[in-house]
């Protein structure tokens, strides 16, 4: 029997809106909460999902130099590494080392990685 369930994986940024904003377009899913210092993207307002919280000072990774840890990263599964890497660019992520590694715009890195063959295609047709 688990003891909880994921609500949302919070994390710190200096502007939530932006990230949220990023990885709204990334995900596909809507911002569903946002104050100042809180945002939330996740499929409805009654699902779990991403949080970004305001961390003001907040010192960013320097990964893959280990002088300050990468704190966190999101791994998406796509159809298409490439496709799926232009467009990330597009919305302001940047490219870091690493074999589909990006960082979104607070320089969290996080991975483009190929959709498993047990996931259903990520853009639906199945």
């Amino acid at each position: 029997m688990p003891v909880g369930r994921l609500h949302h994986l919070i994390v710190d940024c200096p502007d939530p809106m932006v990230e949220a904003r990023f990885w709204s377009a990334v995900l596909g899913d809507p911002i569903t909460y946002a104050d100042d210092d809180f945002t939330v993207v996740s499929a409805s307002t009654a699902a779990s999902g991403l949080a970004f919280q305001r961390a003001p000072g907040l010192t960013p990774s320097t990964w893959p130099d280990p002088a300050v840890p990468q704190q966190m990263h999101l791994d998406v599964m796509v159809d298409d590494q490439d496709a799926a890497g232009e467009a990330v660019l597009a919305l302001g992520a940047r490219r870091l080392p690493g074999d589909h590694v990006y960082a979104d715009p607070a320089d969290h890195p996080f991975c483009l990685i190929r959709r498993p063959i047990w996931a259903s295609p990520v853009d639906g047709s199945a």
